[in-house]
């Protein structure tokens, strides 16, 4: 048996349609919905990790890559989840990786794929490098494609440097998605707990701008009279 055949046998092993029923409800597949379309076998995150941990430094990109590319939601996180720790353990080289994430974009399409690997393969490669993908990202139409651009500054922002961040955080003030109004405050609070003052600049040019999701988020930390102060734009 191959290693793909292999791996895919775990995935069957764990296959849960009760679960996967559920994830298609909580990720959004309806008609018209953000996950439109997206298929569930109804594995446990768990379950992904412990799959991805056994097979990533044996299943070869290729394979890896196939699985970022199928239908199945569970497949594409835990190809990330392998893509993650081959990066950060240098199993293969960075750049290949950063590569296949760059062009399988389209794959990354909800909010947990988005989230569990752009900050660890995006934002950390490109952090002392050009950084114009993430913006070509943010003036993207694509809803994932405007997230990963937002999640990957997260990259940047734990070495304390926020200047990306708070300019992609600018051009997407205006987008009309909730999805992008919570990346956006996360982020910003980020930025917050290191240094508060650079986020009290932004909220305070902008403040009127920001999206309330987002200066929700932004705020979580404020004590509450400040928090409330922002909330009723009297800043």
């Amino acid at each position: 048996m191959t290693t793909f055949k292999k791996i895919t046998a775990e995935f069957r092993k764990h296959t849960n349609k009760s679960r996967a029923k559920t994830n298609a409800w909580f990720f959004k597949t309806g008609k018209g919905e953000y996950g439109e379309g997206d298929k569930f076998l109804g594995l446990t995150v768990p379950e992904q990790r412990k799959i991805a941990k056994k097979f990533a430094a044996v299943l070869g990109l290729k394979e890896i890559e196939r699985l970022l590319r199928s239908p199945y939601h569970e497949y594409r996180l835990t190809a990330l989840f392998m893509l993650v720790l081959r990066y950060q353990k240098k199993l293969g080289a960075q750049k290949t990786i950063y590569q296949i994430f760059i062009r399988n974009a389209a794959y990354i399409n909800n909010w947990d794929l988005v989230d569990s690997s752009a900050p660890y393969i995006l934002g950390d490669y490109l952090y002392r490098r050009d950084k114009k993908v993430l913006y070509r990202f943010a003036h993207a139409r694509n809803l994932w494609k405007k997230r990963i651009a937002m999640l990957a500054t997260y990259g940047f922002i734990k070495n304390n440097e926020f200047e990306d961040a708070l300019a992609i955080a600018k051009i997407l003030l205006a987008d009309a998605h909730d999805l992008i109004h919570k990346a956006v405050g996360w982020m910003l609070r980020e930025i917050g707990n290191r240094n508060q003052q650079v986020e009290e600049a932004f909220l305070k040019k902008f403040c009127k701008k920001i999206p309330r999701t987002a200066l929700r988020y932004a705020l979580e930390k404020f004590p509450q009279q400040k928090r409330e102060a922002y909330l009723k734009r009297n800043m």
